[in-house]
């Protein structure tokens, strides 16, 4: 049976008389790279940001890896990543001075930050540039040291808000191919993106418009489901009657 890491049942958030996200439930299992997905003002962003501690829900319920999402939002923020469109890196930081921030804020004791500071230097490649400004490096470069960072502490999930906004073709694919080694080991993916050939390489995807989850499943499926050819095809038959502009 598989291990269910997110688990939401009928999550709501309301401001005024809007309702940003209206009774979405779904599960998430270990090690699975789960798409959310829908256009500007679906609520993907007001999910994730439920899920990751940073704003209450109004009503529903949800536990992230075990934890409830009401009562014990620290112990969540213990098991969790988090990626950001704008990448969470301190440009005026030196790369190293990066890892050993993030490394020290998730709590890492003086020998694994150490040990993760030497393998992720290694992997990643960058000997040459470990005392160089994050600011003077190239955005391909900046978004892959964000990402690992957001992992150094081995979390029990990652959430990834559009990582590969505004980056070529050639860096996305470098950059999946960190998503699946991550995966590999054990660590979900949570991510949303705009880019539908992207939505091909997750396990399962969830399609929002207007605030509700209109669509939940393997991306081979719901081409067929729908009859589409590509997940474009699919997204577009989904958002066709949307009403919202704006996130």
């Amino acid at each position: 049976m598989k291990e269910v890491v997110i688990k939401t049942d009928k999550l709501t958030k309301r401001f005024g008389d809007f309702i940003a996200a209206n009774e979405i439930s779904f599960e998430v299992y270990a090690g699975e790279i789960f798409g959310f997905l829908g256009a500007n003002g679906a609520g993907k962003t007001t999910a994730m940001k439920m899920l990751c501690g940073l704003s209450a829900p109004s009503s529903g319920a949800a536990t992230i890896a075990g934890f409830d999402i009401y009562k014990q939002t620290e112990q969540i923020k213990k098991r969790i990543g988090y990626m950001s469109q704008k990448f969470s890196l301190y440009e005026d930081l030196t790369v190293l001075e990066n890892i050993n921030f993030f490394g020290g804020i998730y709590g890492l004791s003086n020998r694994q930050l150490r040990l993760k500071r030497e393998e992720l230097i290694e992997t990643l490649g960058m000997q040459q540039e470990a005392k160089q400004l994050v600011g003077s490096l190239p955005l391909g470069w900046k978004q892959k040291l964000a990402f690992s960072v957001a992992v150094v502490h081995e979390p029990k999930i990652v959430f990834l808000d559009e990582p590969t906004g505004g980056v070529d073709p050639v860096t996305r694919r470098q950059f999946w191919d960190l998503i699946y080694d991550t995966s590999d080991k054990g660590i979900t993916i949570f991510v949303t993106t705009h880019y539908m050939d992207e939505a091909e390489y997750c396990n399962r995807i969830s399609m929002m418009v207007d605030g509700v989850i209109k669509a939940l499943d393997t991306p081979a499926r719901l081409k067929e489901q729908f009859s589409a050819a590509s997940m474009d095809e699919v997204f577009f038959e989904l958002a066709r009657g949307a009403k919202r502009k704006a996130d």
